[in-house]
């Protein structure tokens, strides 16, 4: 009889981004991506933060030679900063131009990668880099988790 897993150690990863401008970021995240807020709180001296809910989480460890080639297939040259932030939508085209127009820059477009995602990259609000990623797998051909392609 095969022994029972061990209860994970970590229950939630929390990424915590300063913004200058708290308003904008919070629209952007909350209202043009969809991050169902959490809860807010706020404190002395305009002290505020808002935890939006994410979904599932990982945490993608990449040496250099790999970040080099990820931004290479997706935006066809070195663009991103050490850390990049990725969120894996059902439409990646109608998300990224919905994030377009709520103020994000455009890196790169909507690209198939050759790990069958359909990756775009933005500037968006807070200082962030992010990637809006949709899987084009379906369940029947998938070999493992959902991810951004950073294999």
């Amino acid at each position: 009889m095969a022994a029972d897993p061990p209860a994970p150690v970590v229950r939630q990863l929390r990424l915590v981004v300063e913004a200058a401008d708290h308003d904008a970021a919070v629209a952007f995240f909350r209202d043009a991506l969809g991050l169902p807020e959490e809860a807010a709180f706020s404190g002395d001296d305009d002290a505020r933060v808002v935890i939006l809910d994410a979904g599932r989480a990982t945490l993608e460890i990449a040496n250099p030679a790999q970040k080099r080639m990820i931004d290479e297939v997706e935006v066809g040259r070195q663009v991103a900063p050490r850390l990049r932030v990725a969120f894996e939508v059902d439409d990646a085209e109608a998300t990224t131009a919905r994030l377009v127009a709520a103020g994000a820059s455009e890196v790169a477009p909507p690209t198939r990668t050759p790990w069958q995602s359909l990756n775009s990259r933005l500037d968006a609000p807070a200082d962030l880099h992010i990637t809006i990623f949709q899987e084009l797998r379906t369940g029947s051909d998938d070999d493992g988790p959902g991810r951004d392609g950073d294999v």
